[in-house]
């Protein structure tokens, strides 16, 4: 009930400093919407996008069997795409650079034994993997509601930009779901998989464990991906600058090569594949704090040079 306020009252004031504006269509086609009103239309958004995700979930559901042996198990075998790819990689940069080991990149010897404990464990991983799946495939639907719920706060011209960001919005989460699923999922399988503090200790990975792991790479970097999305809303508002995003950008450096190290196995050309992508969306947050905060606001003062 809290968060319903909290929204009344941002559309409250939103309205309230847009009223000294002189657009005369705006105040012919915008009516004040009421605190039950607000209520009544995001009951209506949840409730669509709930109808949604249950039904991308019932699809996900009865395709079990490409769900899992095709997608969610795959890169647990050294036959996975990903690895064959890097190991042809790793292969062709030592053929330029002989120094370089040829199967640095190589990871066929990642097979992970998966197990069940619990006699309900397969039934309620298979619904829990098919929720997940919903969710995701419903995702752009998702973002086009909660715009639907915002647009009425806006300006006529504001709201041509509605389908460029359900796009741009759905298009950075899915790029982040298909880079994680390809790229971190591998790599931290790879790792955490093959990992051993002796070799008298066998690693049999409970099938919720493996699930789990699998989730929550594939959401974060997902999320993580949102980041340009981010930053635009904060520029918006005024909260962050592009001064600010460029002074601190060695920190963010730190941090991102912290992140990828982590990720990754001990490898330096995985850590820098890994860096590249994620400072890449760094560098387009700068850009685009740069196009939406004024000239004039953009640098209040000199950047200290790096």
């Amino acid at each position: 009930m809290g968060f319903i306020i909290s929204l009344h009252l941002f559309f409250k004031i939103l309205m309230m400093s847009k009223k000294e504006d002189t657009d005369k269509s705006r105040k012919q086609n915008f009516k004040e919407m009421t605190f039950w009103e607000h209520l009544g239309e995001l009951r209506k958004r949840l409730f669509r996008i709930i109808l949604s995700v249950f039904a991308m979930s019932i699809i996900a559901f009865l395709n079990r069997n490409i769900i899992f042996d095709k997608i969610i198990l795959a890169p647990k075998d050294g036959n996975f795409i990903t690895y064959r790819v890097l190991c042809r990689f790793g292969k062709w940069l030592h053929s330029l650079i002989s120094r370089l080991n040829a199967d640095s990149l190589c990871m066929s010897d990642t097979h992970i034994k998966l197990i069940n404990y619990n006699l309900s464990g397969q039934f309620m991983t298979h619904m829990t993997i098919s929720m997940v799946a919903g969710l995701i495939l419903a995702m752009p639907y998702i973002f086009w509601q909660l715009w639907q719920f915002i647009k009425p706060a806006l300006y006529d011209h504001e709201r041509k930009y509605a389908r460029t960001a359900v796009f741009i919005m759905s298009a950075l989460f899915m790029l982040g779901v298909l880079f994680s699923y390809f790229f971190m999922v591998p790599w931290t399988l790879n790792f955490l998989g093959t990992y051993q503090v002796s070799k008298l200790v066998e690693n049999q990975i409970a099938l919720n464990s493996y699930i789990s792991t699998v989730i929550s790479v594939i959401l974060s970097v997902g999320a993580i991906f949102e980041l340009p999305v981010v930053i635009f809303v904060l520029a918006k508002l005024g909260i962050i600058t592009p001064k600010f995003l460029i002074v601190n950008r060695k920190y963010a450096f730190v941090i991102v090569l912290i992140l990828a190290a982590v990720i990754t196995p001990p490898d330096v050309f995985s850590q820098i594949i890994v860096t590249i992508p994620l400072w890449a969306l760094y560098e387009a947050s700068i850009l685009v704090a740069k196009r939406v905060t004024p000239r004039e606001e953009a640098f209040d003062g000199t950047v200290d040079k790096e």
